[in-house]
């Protein structure tokens, strides 16, 4: 009696082992696909999932669909869009490096009258501190694109994805005296809910974008004609534009662009204009 005790007692504990484990292993395999970082000093639960920034192009003067839940851009001070009831244009440049253009770009812009935003990193500050100060002389709003350019929402520390932030507004005060635009982009275009948050919570309004294309391969540029075609074909009120300042092709069409836009009724409005 006493054995059969002891062999029931064995076959309880390692049922329960077993559904504990099973449980666990559930628990973790879910983890994985959606995380959630609490955390602890505020109270906030935000999902550390990986996403990337995608749009649906649309012609005729849409506003193209987006993939977000843009209840996540209310929350955290996010924008894609301005305001679309009227014919404006948001434009931005993304300096990942310099490739010789943006000198030329400010001059086309300074000659048109329009001010745009500039997102840059550290090393970009540090290696062209002159072209830096001429946008922010210009009267075009210099803003933040990170120090390192990593995937923003790899970075669940709050320390750690503030420093990306602020060493860059360092950097940026070092080189001109001034502060910097509270505007950040996501480099790459890549987030999560934790990542808006924190954004949001140092004072930051993320900016993404409504048109895009594929400018940023310098060795293999797309053909001029055919973008200008493809980008006014998705122009629409609102429009927060984003090209890459290392494009030959948008440094040869951006003044022609900026002249049919004009012709076709749209006024250029600066990220600050947004609300």
């Amino acid at each position: 009696m006493k054995k059969l005790f002891i062999i029931l007692s064995l076959v309880i504990t390692l049922t329960t082992t077993l559904c504990n484990n099973a449980a666990a292993a559930i628990l973790f395999k879910n983890d994985s696909i959606n995380k959630t970082y609490l955390n602890t000093k505020t109270g906030d639960n935000s999902s550390t999932k990986e996403n990337s920034w995608y749009i649906v192009p649309a012609s005729d003067e849409k506003i193209p669909r987006v993939d977000i839940d843009v209840e996540w851009l209310k929350k955290y001070n996010g924008y894609y869009v301005g305001d679309t009831n009227n014919k404006y244009i948001y434009l931005t440049f993304d300096e990942g490096y310099e490739n010789g253009y943006t000198g030329r770009i400010l001059d086309i812009l300074k000659s048109n009258n329009v001010k745009a935003a500039f997102f840059v990193t550290v090393p970009y500050i540090k290696s062209n501190k002159e072209l830096v100060k001429r946008m922010a002389d210009e009267g075009n709003l210099v803003c933040n694109h990170s120090n390192t350019h990593p995937s923003m929402a790899t970075i669940t520390n709050e320390e750690k994805f503030k420093w990306q932030l602020t060493s860059t507004e360092e950097a940026y005060k070092e080189a001109t005296g001034h502060d910097m635009s509270k505007f950040f982009r996501p480099p790459m275009g890549r987030y999560s809910e934790l990542s808006l948050n924190y954004t949001n919570k140092l004072g930051y309004k993320t900016i993404f974008w409504s048109l895009a294309y594929k400018d940023w391969l310098k060795d293999n540029q797309p053909n001029p004609e055919q973008a200008k075609k493809l980008i006014l074909k998705r122009t629409h009120p609102g429009g927060i534009y984003l090209l890459h300042a290392v494009s030959k092709t948008n440094t040869d069409i951006l003044d022609s662009l900026i002249k049919e836009w004009k012709s076709r009724g749209y006024e250029f409005k600066t990220l600050n204009d947004l609300q």
